[in-house]
């Protein structure tokens, strides 16, 4: 997962498009794109850059002092590639971590963080309508964001750090730091609106789960996508859903809200084409963040 074909030489060719041939051989089918003018080259033309590969021209009007236009390589969605691919993976990492040791010092971290429906208050209605003085019912809706923050148990931190760390930084270096951090926080949020709407309102989630199954989801659409042997990463997803409905316990619920929600992104952000990707991309985003949202408003509605 972490040596992708292509990765850091240019355009990648659209899905259902034939491989085109190196501008100096047609006969010679190439992915590989020259990073600066983005034309097809073969292995017998690419010439080693400081990321990916040039064609011989570019090289020869680089070393002769001439300018060429020079196009910044892209990942597979359309991302421009950074010289420190999992850098927002880290600071994901280090804001959970940061989260987990608040929670630890003591305070009321843990209460105004993590996910719940609504603290029970006093009955005011005679048909026992739900009266929450705290929650996401009460209009702390941001809840359904930080809770995907906060860990309580060791266990469950270091589990999901370290499922962070094995799919993040492929998928941040594949869609891009912009597309990474959307994915991740979608999925998280849709995983959180999944809880809100099929759990208690007194019941508490918590943990980066939800976002990580989106991350795991986005991992077999883009492996898919790559034409990946899938096994894989069909046998961890499996081995993950059945730990989850499995042990007690478990928000299942974020699990498969995020899962679902991370394949959907991942989808719309690896399969755009290229013409109209931004467009795809953000109405893509968009339906997600929509969905989301609709959920969480119908289930206040029902509870208030």
């Amino acid at each position: 997962m972490d040596q992708t074909p292509g990765r850091g030489q240019g355009q990648w060719p659209d899905e259902g498009q034939s491989v085109p041939g190196c501008y100096r051989h047609p006969d010679r089918e190439t992915g590989i794109r020259c990073v600066r003018c983005e034309r097809p080259i073969c292995p017998e033309c690419m010439i080693d850059a400081s990321v990916g590969f040039q064609c011989p021209d570019c090289v020869r009007q680089g070393s002769s002092g001439r300018s060429a236009s020079a196009v910044r390589p892209r990942n597979l969605a359309g991302g421009v590639l950074t010289a420190d691919p999992r850098l927002l993976t880290k600071l994901l990492i280090a804001v959970n971590l940061a989260m987990f040791l608040a929670v630890h010092a003591g305070g009321s971290v843990y209460e105004h963080t993590v996910l719940v429906g609504g603290w029970p208050g006093t009955d005011q209605f005679p048909s026992g309508a739900y009266d929450p003085i705290e929650g996401v019912a009460a209009g702390e809706w941001y809840r359904l964001f930080t809770a995907n923050f906060v860990h309580e148990a060791p266990w469950h931190l270091a589990f999901n750090m370290l499922s962070l760390w094995w799919l993040g930084g492929p998928l941040e270096e594949a869609l891009g730091r912009i597309r990474y951090l959307s994915l991740y926080l979608l999925s998280g949020l849709a995983g959180s609106a999944l809880s809100y709407l099929l759990m208690a309102p007194q019941d508490v989630s918590l943990g980066a789960s939800g976002a990580v199954f989106g991350l795991l989801g986005a991992t077999a659409v883009l492996m898919r996508r790559l034409r990946y042997d899938m096994r894989p990463v069909l046998i961890l997803l499996a081995i993950n859903l059945v730990f989850t409905f499995a042990v007690p316990n478990i928000a299942w619920q974020a699990h498969v809200g995020g899962l679902v929600a991370g394949a959907a992104l991942a989808y719309g952000m690896v399969h755009a084409p290229a013409g109209r990707r931004t467009l795809v991309q953000s109405a893509t985003c968009a339906a997600v963040l929509a969905v989301s949202v609709l959920v969480v408003v119908l289930r206040t509605a029902a509870l208030v």
